[in-house]
């Protein structure tokens, strides 16, 4: 019986070690996103285009001379959940460097964990501008916050008209965030704000909300939500025969799939995007921009998931340049490489610029900003 006790646990010995070996022939990325819950659909497409980065990084010999491995966790589009997976991925799983969390609101939830295990974390969406002004120098966004999208439309809201203007908004960080960075700027140009409105983030039925709306004197609405519940919004401002101008932000909008699903209701919404999937020529990374929309057709993916996606391919390859720049899978030296890479994004280079309180900054890139419109069922540059 005592052979087979020690027999045992030198098989499980073995076996550790071995796995142990396995595990140290890799590089390990965490990402945290929502693959289940309301933001399911965005999370699944930053998590492919994660997947077709560390492909295309493994195939010309991965990092360091080793392969990336994506350890690849569902926060359910939940914020307690979203800290648990964040410490998951760190404890368990000794991920060096994660991606997430999708939504401002899962994002503010990992940041504590982050402080807590000194750990960074490449922000590939969430837009509320208080993540890197709060003072967490683990915290490196690729993606613009409100505020850098509202200074992009103020460019432009002199050609739109704007006079008066109401706001409805997903009632979590990302929404309210939005309402007061665009409200700010609106104000300043002597824009007239109106009615600010909140839906939850799960909610099925906005007609109370755009009911009000529609009785308002406003010729604009602002809206922010993720595009499941776009579409279910532009339907139900149809029914109520609603005429007033649409405009999205947060660039989470898949306006491809809004018009699948949305049709005709969608005609003359105007959208806010950071990336141009429709018109590569227009971006500043022509080539790459092709590559990648040819390597998501080619996955069998659908088209309208390249306007989320490639926030999770650059956010990996952002990481990944990290890794290779620190020249070791350690959290403070990927940390410190983090302020010195400059990676050619699919939507400009990625440089990260000091946020936040003075020896405690985070890192923002600046992306560039679009405004397109569906007009007749497709996707086209707003012109003036």
């Amino acid at each position: 019986m005592m052979r087979h006790l020690r027999t045992a646990s030198l098989i499980a010995l073995a076996t550790a070690l071995l796995m142990g070996s396995a595990s140290a022939e890799t590089i390990k990325i965490g990402v945290n996103e929502p693959l289940t819950g309301a933001f399911a659909a965005s999370g699944t497409y930053v998590v492919n285009g994660a997947k077709i980065a560390a492909d295309e990084i493994n195939a010309k010999g991965g990092v360091l001379g080793k392969q990336i491995e994506l350890v690849i966790e569902d926060n359910k589009s939940n914020p307690t959940e979203a800290a648990a997976v964040a410490e998951k991925l760190i404890t368990r799983d000794k991920t060096p460097v994660m991606m997430g969390a999708w939504g401002s609101s899962l994002t503010l939830a990992v940041m504590p964990k982050l402080m807590e295990y000194q750990v960074p974390m490449v922000v590939e969406t969430s837009s509320a501008s208080k993540i890197t002004t709060m003072g967490n120098p683990y915290i490196f966004r690729i993606s613009p916050p409100s505020n850098v999208e509202s200074a992009a439309f103020e460019k432009i809201v002199d050609k739109l008209g704007l006079k008066k203007v109401d706001f409805l908004v997903i009632n979590n960080d990302w929404g309210r965030g939005t309402a007061d960075d665009f409200g700010k700027m609106m104000k300043a140009k002597g824009i007239q704000i109106g009615l600010v409105e909140t839906m939850d983030q799960g909610a099925q039925d906005m007609s109370a909300q755009l009911s009000k709306i529609k009785a308002s004197d406003s010729e604009t609405v602002i809206v922010t939500a993720a595009v499941d519940q776009l579409t279910l919004l532009f339907k139900q401002a149809e029914a109520l025969g609603m005429k007033k101008r649409i405009i999205t932000t947060g660039g989470s909008q898949n306006p491809d799939q809004i018009i699948a699903q949305a049709g005709a209701a969608a005609n003359g919404t105007m959208h806010l995007t950071t990336f141009l999937p429709w018109f590569p020529d227009k971006t500043p990374n022509p080539e790459a921009t092709a590559y990648f929309v040819s390597e998501w057709k080619k996955r069998g993916f659908e088209f309208a998931g390249c306007t989320e996606s490639f926030r999770g391919y650059d956010g990996i390859r952002t990481a990944a340049a990290a890794i290779e720049k620190a020249g070791k899978a350690d959290p403070e030296a990927i940390r410190a490489a983090l302020w010195q890479i400059d990676v050619k994004g699919l939507n400009g280079d990625i440089v990260f610029k000091k946020s936040g309180p003075a020896g405690k900054e985070s890192g923002q890139s600046q992306p560039n900003v679009y405004l397109i419109e569906i007009a007749d069922g497709k996707v086209a540059m707003k012109s003036f």
